[in-house]
């Protein structure tokens, strides 16, 4: 398919984007959900957390498999550098996920409590460290990683961690955790329901005072994550979009509009994943303290006729995810029934 003039490396860089911020709207509620398992002190209330998010959180996870893919395919050098320079991070995310998808399917087999506990500890650990990384992972996005001319990251694990990138991924942790109790709280009823409403404020409180702080280190020590937004001041409607989300959370979880809560949730999602983008461009993976190193969408894409194929291949692949994703959500839409508790 001939795609003429079009601009291939923007267009993929739009694609891998939106696969991620699929990823992070969806798969953010089922990590938020595990990092608040423990609070929920009785057998029945823990087996209906894992319940509501039961049927969804594998198809969740094919938006990561999909931009993964779509990282390597559009752009190598950048998933070369990054999964190089990230490896031992990456594992730490893998295992973090491999142990909540094992505590999920494993959960329940047993009666002992012990082991049920066990599980319990595992899925909430294996959520909140996943989550935690994919936000230090971010972090270092947002700072810049030492690149050689070479294309090539020298970095060493514990320089990762520095304070920034920890902010952001404690960060990360609080918008998953809130993301997660509105998600419970649609899928829930009863005693539990109102337990849960009562965890959203805190929730919600925590996350705006980290953004908050997030926002202000970004200001301070990122300024370059603003210049294209002081470029084209049209980018403001986003950030506007963004705060007005967040604060129409609060607002509707004191409506009992649970799921206006959510969309809200998601569309702050969304306007946080466009910002990041919006500051990013035209870099994908920004060099520190060596700028002219940086990876960019134009300097580390495939050929214009790898870059073309691809785009035909997702014009027809993501309509079939998007469907499915619809599909699934339908069938398992409404509360999870305690008669019918399956994990």
């Amino acid at each position: 398919m001939d795609f003429g003039n079009l601009d291939l490396p923007f267009i993929w860089f739009l694609l891998v984007g939106v696969l991620f911020t699929g990823y992070a709207m969806l798969d953010g509620f089922d990590l938020g959900v595990g990092a608040l398992h423990l609070f929920a002190k009785k057998d029945e209330e823990r087996r209906i957390l894992l319940n509501a998010i039961g049927p969804v959180w594998d198809g969740n996870e094919v938006w990561l498999v999909t931009g993964g893919g779509a990282l390597f395919a559009a752009f190598p050098p950048v998933y070369a550098t990054v999964f190089s320079g990230f490896y031992l991070a990456f594992m730490l995310l893998l295992m973090g996920l491999i142990f909540r998808a094992v505590a999920i399917e494993f959960r329940s087999k047993r009666p002992e409590r012990w082991w049920r506990q066990m599980w319990d500890v595992s899925f909430c650990l294996g959520s909140v460290m996943s989550s935690f990384v994919i936000g230090v992972a971010m972090g270092n996005v947002v700072w810049g990683v030492p690149i050689d001319a070479d294309g090539e990251m020298r970095a060493s694990f514990l320089s990762l961690l520095h304070p920034y990138a920890l902010l952001l991924g404690v960060t990360t942790v609080a918008l998953f955790a809130m993301h997660g109790a509105i998600y419970a709280l649609m899928k829930t009823e009863g005693r539990f329901h109102h337990r849960i409403r009562r965890w959203i404020n805190p929730c919600i409180i925590t996350f705006i005072m980290l953004y908050a702080t997030t926002t202000q280190a970004t200001l301070l020590y990122c300024p370059h994550m603003t210049e294209r937004i002081k470029e084209h001041p049209a980018f403001l409607i986003i950030a506007g979009v963004n705060m007005l989300a967040i604060a129409n959370i609060p607002r509707a979880i004191h409506l009992k509009k649970d799921f206006q809560a959510f969309l809200s949730s998601c569309m702050a999602m969304i306007a946080l994943m466009s910002l990041f983008g919006a500051g990013l461009f035209p870099n994908m993976l920004p060099s520190n303290p060596n700028p002219e190193h940086s990876l960019t969408v134009y300097n580390a894409s495939s050929s214009r006729g790898t870059l073309g194929v691809m785009l035909t291949i997702a014009l027809i692949g993501v309509p079939i995810v998007l469907a499915y994703t619809v599909s699934i959500y339908w069938i398992f839409r409404g509360k999870v029934k305690k008669e019918h508790l399956v994990y």
